[in-house]
């Protein structure tokens, strides 16, 4: 059965483009190490909650849009393996590549797909 890893975050909104360029290449990179696929979705209706809400979550700012996403590997034992080489591979050298927004606000966790139709 299929693996995701989910992603929400808050970008900058003025850093739209540059993070669909960072996406794009990292897509590449995800898919090298056995990813079906990456999906990357810009916040159009994402509401304030008053208990829980993406953007609360993620301490979104005023200047900020959530960014929801995932990657579909085959299996757990393909993505604990892909994501082992993603980590180390240099084209995510935050030194050489910075990613538009604070990582350190960003939720990410992995999930057994249960229903897949």
């Amino acid at each position: 059965m299929t693996y995701v890893d989910g992603f929400v975050l808050a970008v900058p909104t003025k850093n739209k483009e540059t993070y669909v360029q960072v996406a794009k290449s990292a897509s590449v990179v995800f898919k090298e190490y056995g990813a079906l696929k990456v999906v990357e979705c810009w916040g159009d209706d994402v509401p304030e909650g008053k208990l829980t809400s993406f953007p609360m979550a993620v301490k979104r700012q005023d200047d900020e849009t959530v960014v929801f996403s995932w990657i579909l590997w085959p299996s757990k034992k393909v993505r604990d393996e892909g994501m082992a080489k993603v980590m180390t591979d240099p084209r995510f050298d935050p030194e050489n590549n910075p990613m538009p927004f604070d990582g350190k606000r960003m939720i990410f966790a992995g999930f057994e797909v249960i229903v897949e139709e």
